[in-house]
């Protein structure tokens, strides 16, 4: 099982609508995958899940239990302050130690509005995920100016397309 994580907490975000075309890519080649949207985690979980509380919240259990139980995972990655979402970093804390995701395998996906696509966002989260043991696929999807090169739930750019498929036959090969 592939799960593909849209990694804000914003409600009907671009990053789902990302995370939506990429399991449409998987899919296409016959994936089992599912999506994970960091917008469904319980609005006090920082306080009711983590540190002294783990295991404790059964909706934050569902969803990290969800994540740690994958075989492999994508990331959805949008740019916030230069890096990605405060929340997914939260979320990657109320995970076990050592970690579920040790010997597994992510690929992540860098958006912005602006013409980045969030590399340093990319780069600071294969760093957590190198510490928690996780092997980042080498190919990393950036899609910036994502007003322009996302139209009606389409990438617009024929080199991103290619690129997020490179990106899931290496994922789907690990």
């Amino acid at each position: 099982m592939i799960t593909i994580v849209s990694s804000t907490n914003q409600k009907n975000s671009r990053s789902l609508q990302v995370a939506e075309y990429y399991r449409q890519v998987l899919q296409s080649q016959e994936a089992d995958c599912r999506i994970v949207d960091l917008a469904d985690l319980p609005v006090d979980f920082i306080y009711s899940a983590l540190y002294a509380n783990f295991g404790k919240h059964d909706a934050f259990n569902a969803i990290r239990d969800a994540v740690e139980g994958s075989d492999k995972l994508v990331f959805v990655l949008p740019e916030y302050n230069g890096s990605f979402p405060g929340v997914l970093k939260a979320f990657l804390d109320g995970f076990h130690y050592p970690s579920k995701l040790c010997g597994k395998a992510a690929a992540l996906v860098g958006i912005s509005d602006g013409g980045s696509g969030n590399p340093l966002g990319m780069s600071h989260l294969s760093d957590i995920l190198s510490f928690m043991g996780t092997t980042v696929v080498g190919i990393r999807v950036k899609i910036p100016f994502l007003k322009k090169n996302w139209v009606d739930g389409e990438i617009q750019d024929p080199f991103i397309h290619s690129l997020i498929r490179q990106q899931a036959d290496m994922l789907i090969r690990l």
